[in-house]
């Protein structure tokens, strides 16, 4: 995969971000949808190697259309300024998350503002075993990979059912449980892009199980 070209393409892209540019340019589109998907197949196939319970997702069902939503979002532009997919991508499960784009480049996975059902799921399983993924998100190496929790927005006060002296109430004041891993444009086209993937996906997966397990309760 020629990284470089897919940046390049972007560039053109967001200067010229019109159905017009893109149906002259529709073969160039292709060609690099294309060659992500197969690098996302490899991916894939490398990822499947490490979880006994991975989610077969090829690239193909894997990556997001480049349009944006304009149903929902009428004031963004035509197409994303971005390239993105989902991998170990079960139903109604946290995913593992690959965006390379111009303004960002991440690796990131969980749940994004799930539905009720499954946000109310993921704080029982806080409220039964908090410590656990207490523990998960306090190691060193999950501080220097991601930091802590992606801050989105949080409750003020303790969720329904709960009170504010609960011994998780930070964890259980989420409405998004994900975490983010930012790399850099250099990153992206070097030869250590994909191995670095998988070193990411690897210390994720831990806290990824956690919320799963949690969810399907």
């Amino acid at each position: 995969m020629d990284f470089n070209q897919l940046f390049n393409f972007l560039e053109e892209l967001q200067q010229n971000n019109n159905k017009e540019w893109m149906d002259a340019n529709r073969k160039w589109y292709q060609s690099l949808r294309s060659e992500f998907i197969a690098w996302l197949d490899e991916l894939n196939q490398n990822l499947a190697q490490l979880d006994d319970d991975y989610y077969d997702t090829p690239g193909k069902r894997g990556i997001n259309r480049i349009n944006n939503n304009l149903m929902f979002h009428p004031t963004k532009p035509i197409y994303k300024d971005h390239f993105g997919a989902g991998l170990d991508k079960a139903p109604e499960s946290a995913d593992f998350y690959v965006e390379v784009g111009l303004k960002n480049c991440m690796l990131a996975g969980g749940f994004w503002r799930p539905a009720p059902k499954i946000l109310k799921s993921i704080r029982e399983g806080i409220d039964y075993d908090g410590e656990v993924l207490q523990e998960i998100i306090s190691t060193s190496s999950f501080k220097k990979t991601f930091g802590s929790l992606y801050e989105d927005e949080k409750l003020k006060k303790a969720p329904k059912g709960y009170t504010m002296g609960h011994p998780h109430i930070d964890l259980l004041q989420h409405k998004t449980f994900a975490v983010v891993h930012p790399i850099s444009r250099d990153l992206v086209v070097s030869a250590d892009f994909k191995a670095h993937c998988i070193t990411v996906y690897k210390e994720m997966l831990p806290f990824r199980r956690y919320l799963n397990k949690a969810a399907s309760l």
